[in-house]
Formats: C-alpha cells, sequence, structure tokens
C-alpha cells in the first residue's frame, strides 16, 4: 500500500522559515499531480499550492504567493515545500496528496486528489 508521509514541521516565530517534506513509501505509484494542503483549526481544508507532473505547472495559493515556492523530484514521488515569511496565519495542519489519473483537473479541489498524507503540524507564534 502506497503512503505520503510528511515530515518538517514544527514551532516557529512569525517571519522564520521552515521546509516540508512529503515522499511516497511503499511500492511504487504513478501519479500526475502532487499537493500541499492545509488546515487550521475550525476551518476547512486548503489549497496551499500544487505541482503537475507532466506539464511542470505549479499553482499557489494567493495567501502564499512570493512567499512559499513548492519543488519535487517526479521519479522519487516526492514534493517539498519551502515556506518563508511566515505569518501566524499560517498556523496549520499541512497535508501532502497525490492524483494518480492523467485526467486534467484544477490542481485546487482537494477532492481532486486519491492519497493522502497523515500531516505535520507547522505552528507559527507572533
Amino acid at each position: 500500500q502506497v503512503q505520503l508521509v510528511e515530515s518538517g514541521g514544527g514551532l516557529v516565530q512569525a517571519g522564520d522559515s521552515l521546509r516540508l517534506s512529503c515522499a511516497a513509501s511503499g511500492r511504487s505509484f504513478s501519479n500526475y499531480y502532487m499537493g500541499w494542503f492545509r488546515q487550521a483549526p475550525g476551518k476547512e481544508r486548503e489549497f496551499v499550492a500544487a505541482i503537475s507532473w507532466s506539464t511542470g505547472e505549479i499553482r499557489y495559493a494567493d495567501s502564499v504567493k512570493g512567499r512559499f515556492t513548492m519543488s519535487g523530484v517526479n521519479a522519487k514521488n516526492a514534493v517539498y515545500l519551502q515556506m518563508n515569511s511566515l505569518k501566524p496565519e499560517d498556523t496549520a495542519v499541512y497535508y501532502c496528496a497525490a492524483r494518480r489519473s492523467i485526467t486534467l483537473v484544477t490542481m485546487v479541489q482537494s477532492n481532486e486528489y486519491d492519497t493522502w498524507g497523515q500531516g505535520t503540524q507547522v505552528t507559527v507564534s507572533s
């Protein structure tokens, strides 16, 4: 069974940086999109960033543009999220997700992804 495993979360101060990692474990699988989502207490899960392996397109939520950078290695089914200039409102559990279908999607909807990690907590203090 394939699992996505996130790492790199932690407690930081406003203005600091963190780098999240996500890698697939278990048997190899093909996926065409990978994304990062986050969920703060009492809020719905929201899109952060995503990559299309076939086109190389990377999309970002407006709230993180210019501060977060997503990268990845397709052959390793691994993605990273470099988060700079962190704000208290970035506090959330961050989830990695993958989509195994090549069907064209928006990349920003959580229901477009079929494989999820357990999440890693990011807490930004003011």
